[in-house]
């Protein structure tokens, strides 16, 4: 067996290491330079966290994380803020935001690992900075295989499209056909979150600190008693409506203040999904927004995965945060297993 062994750029959390580690990849190191993300991503993944940013990283130290593995994975997500951005208005390549895909691409050209990934949002694939990167990676002998990805058809429990990118020095490599192509076969909010205990709306387990969920005020409390899954404020009594609803401009502004279905994936988990006014993330049935935990399950990362110390307080802005940008644990794990599968028929 030859030995694989992975760098993952842009860690977060873990949500991609935690995956490839499932798939069966050795991820040895972690870079980022969110200190917040140390103590989630080393004592969920075992793994070295290395608290710099991407572009003050040198060859050197990815060759000694690397130590002669056989097989060499550098994977990694750059923030996707600016790409997300880019249908309001042109971005010029040259923009300090897109600087750290551009490190990403001078790290490859480096140390020229024999396998390489990128996940990052769908906007991205249309931009003259990716169609740079998949070329660089041309110019380097790799093949290069890439698709937008419908999460919910992998098996993660949420309606997410992420753009996945796979490249390869030893020949066609591609991702795994959909696990669950078929609505029917969707892992649902039910699926994910059963048997998880009750909560009140600003409370806590007593179990769990993770399992919390916001307070909500009257005003809301009301308004989420009338809710209907897969509902909007359009099903509330009229008192309840507000102001800049009932406006023209504010009429389709349906997708806010809505609760999840239990029999429907959840929709994309955002930074602010525990809060019931920025988006679907009422509760099927309890009368409040969904938990931390709820959220980080929804991302498919384990129910026992710790992101704050012991005897630490989660803060939902700071928490919620890590959760919503963390890469998906099942689609790092989908990825891992394209890469796997990949060795076992090309890396003889």
């Amino acid at each position: 067996m030859k030995e694989v062994v992975a760098v993952d750029l842009f860690c977060g959390v873990g949500g991609l290491t935690h995956g490839l580690q499932k798939a069966g990849l050795d991820v040895v190191a972690g870079v980022d330079i969110d200190p917040r993300c140390q103590f989630p991503f080393e004592v969920n993944n075992r793994s070295l966290f290395c608290l710099k940013s991407v572009d003050q990283l040198k060859k050197g130290e990815l060759d000694s994380w690397y130590n002669g593995a056989d097989i060499r994975v550098l994977a990694g997500c750059a923030p996707c803020q600016p790409f997300s951005t880019y249908s309001q208005g042109s971005k010029s390549a040259k923009d300090e935001k897109w600087k750290l895909l551009g490190e990403f691409q001078r790290l490859i050209e480096e140390t020229r690992p024999e396998i390489v990934t990128m996940e990052n949002v769908p906007q991205l694939i249309g931009h003259e900075v990716f169609v740079e990167f998949v070329g660089s990676l041309e110019k380097l002998k790799y093949s290069v295989s890439y698709k937008l990805v419908q999460c919910e058809k992998y098996g993660l429990p949420q309606t997410r499209k992420r753009l996945v990118l796979l490249a390869s020095k030893f020949g066609e490599i591609e991702l795994i056909k959909p696990t669950h192509n078929k609505p029917e076969k969707h892992r649902t909010v039910k699926d994910a979150l059963h048997g998880l205990p009750c909560l009140q709306a600003g409370k806590k387990s007593n179990k769990d600190p993770l399992h919390k969920s916001a307070a909500l005020s009257d005003l809301n409390l009301d308004r989420i008693k009338s809710s209907k899954q897969g509902g909007t404020w359009r099903d509330w009594p009229e008192h309840l409506v507000a102001e800049c609803h009932k406006k023209k401009t504010g009429k389709s502004y349906v997708s806010v203040y809505g609760r999840m279905e239990w029999n429907r994936p959840s929709p994309t988990v955002t930074t602010q999904f525990f809060g019931f006014g920025n988006g679907r993330f009422g509760h099927p049935t309890q009368n409040r927004a969904i938990s931390l935990r709820e959220g980080a399950i929804l991302q498919s990362f384990p129910r026992n995965y710790q992101f704050t110390k012991p005897g630490v307080d989660p803060e939902f802005t700071v928490v919620g945060r890590l959760i919503g940008n963390a890469v998906p644990v099942r689609l790092g794990q989908i990825i891992g297993k394209s890469i796997m599968r990949h060795i076992e028929n090309h890396a003889k």
